[in-house]
């Protein structure tokens, strides 16, 4: 019997010990399990600089000998006009720009329509090529180091892609030929001032972009893509500020620059008389108002100066006086349902001086008038037309230019892209 009992009680033992293993494993069958602690998210990963760069260009194809009564008639900047002038890719850009950092900003334009020679067409140029270095990250104080705009005029620094009337007055682009240079820049714009200058580039009002309410600097001076030919930096500065007066803005400068200017070899003609070094004073002020289109507008600026100039009567380069200016006026109106944009304008300049990048510094004495109109069909397209009539005597042993009196209708289609 105790045996029996022995045995009994090692079963009742056996029998609970699985129960409570039993249970302990339904239990643990019942239980959630616990999730497994979250990954943690990546880092962000930090975007490189070539991330950071957009790009942005825009085409102009021109015709000009449309009701034309001269083919004599040429101008300076656009060789297509006049005689055996046919369709033309005025400009082709390519622009990469973009925040390198906070304090860095990267702006580069090609132009694959720059010509090497009359004959040879749309060869790749550098037209600019800055960084803008920023003291703040407000960006009120910056400097600009490399090849771009000279601030001298609005119209000059206004870009093509923006301008108006299909090329720029001759009154002040003589000052500064392509309107680039070699050199480096200080520039102060206020946060108000900047505000106004967003206003207009955002609005389409015509404006010539963010060149400081205060710009200083020096350049080479022998204009775009070329090597320094003296010791003497040209020296500028510009004050300018954009007035708000309800809805209109409208800007004030003065701007002015002094410096050497150095003729290039084989610039002047055989047995024209010239200085001892071919250098030259070059220098200029003038004072610029526009008014941005709301919807009238107006942009006036006029200069005088000294520059290098072939005089007739002493066969020879001597510095001589200049003297010039231009007023263009338009209206901006958008089309009901389509909202397209047309802008008439027209435009009456003036100029008396020395065109130092020219053969033999030629002199011109020139009047010009432009009615035309911008019609905006899209953002990607734009036409423009233009009537023009234009008296420009010249003088230089060469002869490049005879003068010539004359009209014509130009007609200009613009892709931005």
């Amino acid at each position: 019997m105790p045996k029996l009992n022995h045995l009994r009680i090692l079963m009742l033992s056996a029998t609970l010990l699985l129960s409570i293993t039993a249970s302990a494993q339904l239990a643990k069958d019942t239980i959630p399990a616990a999730k497994p602690a979250a990954a943690a998210k990546p880092a962000a990963k930090k975007p490189q600089w070539y991330e950071k760069i957009s790009l942005r260009g825009y085409t102009q194809v021109r015709y000009n000998r449309l009701l034309e009564t001269n083919p004599d008639l040429k101008f300076d900047g656009d060789r297509s006009v006049g005689d055996r002038g046919g369709v033309l890719i005025r400009r082709g850009r390519l622009i990469f720009f973009g925040d390198i950092s906070p304090h860095l900003f990267l702006y580069y334009q090609v132009d694959f329509a720059s010509n090497a020679s009359s004959t040879n067409l749309h060869f790749g140029q550098i037209r600019d090529l800055y960084a803008d270095i920023f003291v703040d990250t407000g960006k009120v104080f910056r400097f600009r180091v490399g090849q771009s705009k000279i601030p001298f005029g609005f119209e000059n620094m206004q870009s093509s892609q923006n301008r108006l009337p299909l090329d720029r007055a001759d009154a002040l682009n003589t000052a500064a030929p392509s309107e680039r240079d070699l050199g480096a820049f200080f520039y102060w714009t206020p946060r108000k001032a900047r505000n106004r200058y967003d206003i207009l580039a955002e609005q389409g009002l015509k404006g010539s972009n963010n060149y400081g309410v205060f710009g200083f600097g020096v350049y080479n001076g022998q204009s775009t893509n070329k090597p320094e030919l003296n010791n003497s930096m040209h020296v500028i500065g510009r004050l300018s500020y954009p007035f708000g007066f309800g809805k209109q803005i409208l800007e004030i400068g003065i701007q002015g620059y002094t410096g050497f200017f150095t003729l290039e070899s084989g610039q002047a003609s055989s047995g024209v008389k010239r200085n001892v070094t071919s250098t030259y004073r070059d220098k200029r002020v003038a004072a610029s108002i526009a008014l941005a289109p709301q919807p009238f507008g107006i942009l006036a600026e006029y200069n005088i100066g000294e520059s290098p100039m072939y005089r007739a009567d002493s066969d020879s380069i001597l510095n001589s006086p200049l003297e010039g200016g231009f007023i263009t006026i338009f209206y901006k109106t958008k089309l009901p349902k389509t909202g397209q944009t047309i802008i008439p304008y027209f435009r009456a300049q003036y100029y008396s001086g020395g065109v130092k990048i020219a053969t033999d510094t030629k002199a011109l004495k020139m009047n010009e008038y432009d009615f035309g109109i911008e019609y905006q069909i899209m953002k990607s397209l734009e036409i423009t037309t233009s009537y023009t009539y234009s008296i420009r005597n010249t003088s230089d042993k060469a002869k490049e230019f005879n003068n010539q009196t004359g009209s014509l209708l130009r007609v200009q289609v613009q892709f931005n892209y």
